[in-house]
């Protein structure tokens, strides 16, 4: 007990710095999950909204379907060869060069890659944020209004309406305010269509609003003054939270069994990385491009009077947080699968009345609800009873798969740090994250009797799936 309480005393001012790091880490898991939630393949695409219902809806579109770059279990032997090669040659590169011409070229490659991936950050955030600003939905003495953009009204819907009541709720506003704000309002949600067609080089079709474009020009101007001025621990920071939030939504292990030797692989090489070589210590070190997030340590006394503190910097690999990332998205995604797969119902189609030819290959799947949370709705309008709410204010699904994952990534992370602090010597985090991880997945999954749905399910495009797809572009 006294060797523990001195190791406390002497590592006490590095728990802020600590508790930062666990935060950063835990912080593009989460969204990045919950950013990558699309319609599984146990729900029913929701019904085609006309031309009308989409204009009276204004901004509430539904789900895109994720496009995933889905992992195979080649990759678990491709994976950890790979990364090994790429190390060893940047630590020779490093020896012999030094580190500033191959800082400089990967700073420019990380660049053209930063604009998108912070400016997509940018931009899910400033959604998030319009989100609690402008509402599509409020409540206001009891009842809940929805917000008619096409007719600059708040209409009172659902149960909770008066039918003999205003259509406009009373918010008291000036009429040149309250006009000055649906104009913000519709400039900011606004949609311009972009078309680009340049016979067989370029066909290009989409859809633009402010946001995006602004988003894009603070993704650029953040990244060239990382590029051209300084890089502040903060920018790089920011440039790290961007490319794990946007791999989490673009990569996938597929299934949990090829997650599961994806991270075995990585496994050993971490461990032979930095326990057996001075290849990753010495690369993360003279490295200075967005491979890491680096956290400011307490400063340090100077060595001499009269000059400043050392400042010094705590540093973590995007592969700690990105890798078993993916593996707890996969985990919320199969939360999501195994919610509708629950509410399945199985119907008998018989061919004739005398009950003979009967088959149960048809299954009735319920219809997809959005998941993603629309907070702002959610927060303006909490104090209306469920009842009196659409149902995608009310949804939601048990998460015992991701709780579990998060709950072991945790415990990994702090047992990295109990370690690194006991022993002052870097250590390989996925040691401690892998096991974390994966063991909380598949004991979640024996005691809950789901080994088999685990052991099965698969986010790879399946035949039903294409034909769905077909089927709603028809």
């Amino acid at each position: 007990l006294d060797a523990a309480a001195q190791q406390f005393a002497e590592n006490r001012p590095l728990v802020p710095m600590y508790i930062h790091l666990i935060v950063s880490a835990a912080f593009p898991i989460y969204t990045g999950a919950h950013a990558s939630l699309s319609r599984p393949s146990s729900a029913a695409a929701p019904a085609k909204k006309t031309r009308e219902q989409t204009a009276a809806d204004g901004d509430e579109d539904e789900d895109a379907e994720q496009t995933m770059e889905g992992l195979s279990p080649r990759d678990a032997v491709v994976f950890p060869l790979t990364a090994a090669a790429v190390l060893t040659g940047l630590y020779f590169m490093i020896k012999r060069f030094g580190a500033d011409p191959i800082n400089l070229i990967l700073g420019w490659y990380f660049a053209v890659v930063g604009v998108y991936s912070v400016g997509r950050l940018i931009n899910d955030t400033s959604n998030f944020v319009l989100g609690i600003i402008l509402p599509a939905y409020f409540a206001y003495k009891g009842t809940l209004y929805k917000v008619d953009d096409q007719q600059k009204k708040a209409i009172a819907v659902g149960s909770s309406a008066d039918a003999l009541g205003t259509p406009i709720a009373p918010l008291g506003l000036p009429h040149a305010i309250s006009d000055i704000l649906w104009k913000v309002r519709a400039f900011l949600k606004q949609k311009y269509t972009i078309k680009v067609y340049l016979r067989d080089i370029v066909d290009l079709n989409g859809s633009l609003t402010v946001v995006n474009v602004g988003s894009a020009l603070l993704g650029g101007i953040a990244i060239a003054y990382s590029t051209l001025i300084a890089k502040p621990w903060w920018l790089t920071n920011l440039q790290g939270f961007a490319v794990c939030y946007n791999a989490m939504q673009f990569m996938s292990p597929t299934t949990f069994t090829t997650g599961s030797l994806i991270l075995g692989g990585l496994f050993v090489y971490d461990i032979w990385a930095v326990f057996f070589t001075p290849l990753m210590v010495t690369v993360a070190k003279n490295l200075d491009v967005p491979i890491k997030l680096v956290f400011p340590r307490p400063d340090e006394p100077a060595q001499a009077a009269g000059e400043p503190p050392i400042k010094s910097f705590s540093m973590l690999g995007l592969g700690d947080i990105v890798l078993p990332g993916i593996m707890i998205g996969l985990a919320l995604r199969f939360d999501l699968y195994m919610f509708y797969l629950r509410k399945q119902k199985r119907q008998r189609i018989c061919g004739n009345a005398s009950g003979h030819g009967c088959s149960e290959d048809h299954v009735e799947k319920a219809t997809y609800i959005s998941a993603h949370s629309n907070f702002g709705d959610r927060l303006w309008t909490w104090r209306i009873p469920a009842s009196s709410k659409p149902e995608k204010l009310n949804f939601s699904f048990p998460k015992p798969y991701f709780t579990a994952s998060m709950f072991g990534y945790m415990m990994g992370m702090v047992a990295t740090l109990l370690i690194m602090s006991v022993f002052r010597h870097a250590q390989p985090a996925l040691l401690y994250l892998v096991p974390g991880v994966l063991t909380s997945l598949w004991i979640t999954g024996w005691v809950r009797g789901e080994l088999k749905h685990m052991w099965e399910f698969s986010e790879g495009v399946t035949v039903e799936q294409i034909e769905d797809k077909c089927r709603s572009k028809d």
